[in-house]
C-alpha cells in the first residue's frame, strides 16, 4: 500500500489552494477549499487518510456517523497491558475507542475471571480517529465496536512479537455447524454471557455454530441470547457493540436487535446457508467493493482528518 499525507500535509494543501489571506478565511471559505481538495483526492483516499493518523484528536469523545461509515474525535487509547488484559497486533495502532466502550473493556476484563476467564486478549477496537481501515473491517469506525479474542489471556505478558504472531483460537467444528468439542468450553459460554450481560452493550457477534452452542447451552438464563448474533467468520473472536453514546446525535445508532433469543429459524438459516458457501458448489467472485472516496464520508469525518 502505497504510503499517503498525513492530516497535517492536507490541510496545507488546502490552505495553499486558499491563498494568503487563508488566516482570515471565513467558514464558508474553508468548506470550498475542503471541497476543492477533496476533488484532487484518489477514491481510496478515506481509508489511506484514516489509515495515516497515528494520534487521535484533543478534546471530548465524539462519535459522527455510523459504525460503517464514520469517525471518532476524542477516542482513547486502551492501555496495551492491564490487570486481566492485553492487547494484540500492537503495530495495527486499533486499540482506540470511545472512552465508554475502553471503560466497558477494562471492567470486563477485572470481572472475567470470576466466572473462569484469566483474563482478555483485545484485537481490534478502532484506529486513532476511527474511519475505514486500510485491511480488514468494514465497521469498528466509530470506536463502538471491539474484537475480543477466544483465547484466554495467557499467566505471563506476551512479547511483542508473539502479539503479532500468535494465532486466536478457532472454535469451530471443521463442518462449521457446530463447535469443536476439543476446543469449546464452558468458560468461553461464560465470557460471551458475561459480556452481554453489561447493559451498555447492544450486540455480541459470534459466528452461527457458536450462537448455536449458546442456545443449547446458554446456562440459568437466556434473556441475554438476544444480544447475541451470528455473523460471517467470527470463530476467532467475539465481537461487541456498544450503542451511540447519550448525547452524540451525529452517531447513528443501530435498530435494537429482534426479541426472542433468536435460536429459531433465523439461527438455521445462518448455519444453512454458511455450509452452502464453504462447501457448496463455487461461484465466480463478485466485483470487488468499490472504495470509498473521503468526499463520501460525513462532513465532520472529513473535518476530523482534514483540518486537526
Amino acid at each position: 500500500m502505497p504510503s499517503f499525507a498525513p492530516p497535517a500535509v492536507l490541510l496545507a494543501l488546502a490552505l495553499c489552494a486558499a491563498g494568503p489571506a487563508a488566516a482570515q478565511q471565513t467558514q464558508s471559505e474553508e468548506a470550498e477549499n475542503r471541497a476543492r481538495l477533496l476533488k484532487t483526492l484518489p477514491q481510496d483516499a478515506a481509508k489511506r487518510v484514516f489509515g495515516s493518523v497515528t494520534e487521535g484528536t484533543p478534546g471530548a469523545a465524539r462519535t459522527i456517523g455510523a459504525y460503517a461509515k464514520g469517525c471518532i474525535a476524542g477516542a482513547k487509547a486502551l492501555a496495551t497491558d492491564g490487570p486481566a488484559w492485553q492487547v494484540m497486533r500492537l503495530s495495527r495502532n486499533r486499540n482506540w475507542g470511545h472512552p465508554q466502550l475502553v471503560g466497558l473493556i477494562e471492567r470486563l476484563a477485572k470481572r472475567a475471571p470470576q466466572v473462569g476467564w484469566r483474563g482478555l486478549l483485545v484485537g481490534d477496537i478502532s484506529q486513532p480517529r476511527g474511519g475505514p481501515m486500510l485491511t480488514g473491517h468494514a465497521s469498528h469506525q466509530v470506536g463502538l465496536d471491539a474484537d475480543l479474542w477466544l483465547t484466554p489471556m495467557p499467566a505471563r505478558k506476551l512479547s511483542d512479537e508473539e502479539r503479532e504472531t500468535m494465532s486466536a483460537t478457532n472454535v469451530v467444528a471443521a463442518n462449521w455447524m457446530d463447535v469443536d468439542p476439543a476446543r469449546w468450553t464452558e468458560n468461553h459460554r461464560n465470557i460471551i454471557r458475561l459480556a452481554a450481560q453489561e447493559g451498555a452493550v447492544a450486540r455480541i457477534f459470534v459466528n452461527p455454530a457458536i450462537k448455536q452452542a449458546l442456545c443449547r447451552d446458554p446456562g440459568p438464563d437466556r434473556g441475554w441470547l438476544s444480544k447475541v448474533r451470528p455473523m460471517w467468520g467470527h470463530n476467532y473472536h467475539f465481537h461487541i457493540r456498544i450503542a451511540c453514546p447519550a448525547g452524540d446525535d451525529a452517531c447513528v445508532d443501530q435498530d435494537p436487535p429482534p426479541g426472542g433469543d433468536g435460536c429459531g429459524k433465523e439461527l438455521s438459516d445462518w448455519l444453512a446457508n454458511q455450509y452452502k458457501t464453504i462447501f457448496g458448489p463455487k461461484r465466480p467472485p463478485g466485483p470487488a467493493p468499490r472504495p470509498l472516496p473521503l468526499s463520501a464520508m460525513p462532513e465532520g469525518c472529513q473535518e476530523i482528518v482534514l483540518t486537526q
